[in-house]
């Protein structure tokens, strides 16, 4: 018997192998497959996907074969297939090849392997990994066409083993953003946190300043107050945006509960406080839902109180529509609104994104009540378009997944 050489590239040739990261006793049906069609494909009891290590040999599949998990290095057929990358190593008859005549595997009484065939597993890099063999208890010899499917067959594991690598490498990028988001997502809210204590301070001693200095402060002191006190409260709306973009998150992961939609809209109004003249007319008939209600609270509070804001008419009319199927809630919120021009409602749910329309009082949008909305609605499975008539009115439509 003469044990396999090591490859002049085996360090580089395990690293390749290691990175892939195969489960080891764990039967995969992909891998399974095209050991089984190995098998009835070139006529063998024993068909092996085996991955050729420092000591021993593993096999990721074994169609036929001892219940084994692996062999030792030096007994392998599989580590002499390997030196010869990117050819079949066949061996008709072991018995009359000096290098298995006495290898254990052919003097096994019970069950001798006297035939080999095996197709080196070769990676984007050109690494021999192992091989997809196929094996019998008889001397045998494959045909061409046989010869042809089982180097197909290879080329299928080989693809297998670098979608699984690249299956690594995004998983390993998407750990690597999360643990960025989650970093931006406490560092917007301790600065978000710290900074409304100031800005609270900041408008009160705007307006303590007017009050107490309204003799003594001029008109052009009275309007630098008014616009700091302005500026801050625009600060903190902005801020109070960012921190209900990433509550979002918290807010997705709390319970569903059974709730009717008259109510949690009757709730939201009376949140809102609205003191403009505006008309809010709920579905004709009430629903009753299951579902996430703090969500879709947060959902309807950012879409009606962008409603009364965008408007220009002097009565607000707000209309809402509500329907179910077997699978989802669905839902339209219209306004008689200022409109959104339709070259920028491709832009309207991006975060941060601002339209170039400015609110009843005259401020400008800050980009992020949509994209949370946006979010809220994917985070239940669903969707959400807008459609608009510059001027005349907006209309929001969505649905969620029903629980």
């Amino acid at each position: 018997m003469i044990q396999p050489a090591k490859p002049i590239n085996e360090k580089e040739r395990l690293n390749a192998l290691n990175s892939i990261e195969l489960l080891k006793g764990i039967s995969e049906e992909e891998f399974d497959n095209i050991t089984k069609l190995a098998s009835y494909i070139c006529k063998t009891p024993i068909s092996l996907i085996t991955l050729v290590e420092d000591e021993t040999n593993w096999f990721k599949s074994n169609h036929g074969g001892p219940p084994i998990a692996d062999t030792e290095r030096k007994f392998s057929h599989c580590g002499h297939a390997i030196l010869e990358p990117q050819d079949l190593m066949e061996v008709e008859d072991m018995r009359k090849d000096v290098r298995f005549r006495d290898n254990p595997f052919t003097t096994n009484p019970d069950l001798p392997i006297l035939y080999y065939a095996g197709m080196p597993l070769i990676d984007n890099e050109g690494f021999a990994l192992g091989t997809l063999c196929v094996l019998d208890t008889k001397i045998n010899k494959l045909s061409e066409e046989q010869k042809a499917a089982l180097k197909t067959l290879a080329k299928q594991v080989e693809k297998l083993f670098e979608l699984r690598r690249k299956n690594l490498y995004l998983e390993q990028i998407k750990q690597q953003l999360d643990d960025h988001n989650s970093l931006l997502k406490d560092f917007a809210g301790v600065v978000s946190h710290d900074m409304k204590m100031p800005l609270a301070n900041m408008i009160i001693t705007a307006d303590l300043l007017k009050a107490r200095y309204k003799e003594t402060v001029d008109e052009k002191g009275q309007e630098l107050l008014a616009n700091l006190k302005k500026s801050a409260l625009k600060l903190s709306d902005y801020i109070n945006g960012i921190l209900n973009h990433y509550e979002s998150d918290r807010i997705v992961a709390s319970e569903e509960e059974e709730f009717d939609l008259h109510h949690l809209l009757e709730d939201i109004i009376d949140l809102l406080n609205i003191n403009d003249n505006c008309e809010i007319n709920f579905p004709p008939e009430n629903m009753f839902l299951k579902c996430n209600r703090s969500a879709l609270e947060q959902i309807f509070i950012n879409l009606i109180n962008n409603s009364i804001k965008y408007n220009n008419k002097d009565k607000i009319v707000i209309d809402i529509e509500s329907s179910m199927d077997e699978n989802y809630y669905h839902f339209t919120v219209t306004d008689n609104g200022i409109g959104i021009p339709e070259d920028q409602l491709s832009n309207i749910f991006k975060l941060f994104k601002t339209l170039y329309i400015t609110d009843r009082q005259g401020n400008q949008g800050n980009g992020i009540g949509l994209s949370t909305v946006k979010k809220l609605v994917e985070s239940l499975n669903g969707k959400i378009s807008v459609s608009s008539v510059l001027g005349e009115n907006t209309s929001f439509k969505f649905d969620i997944k029903r629980a």
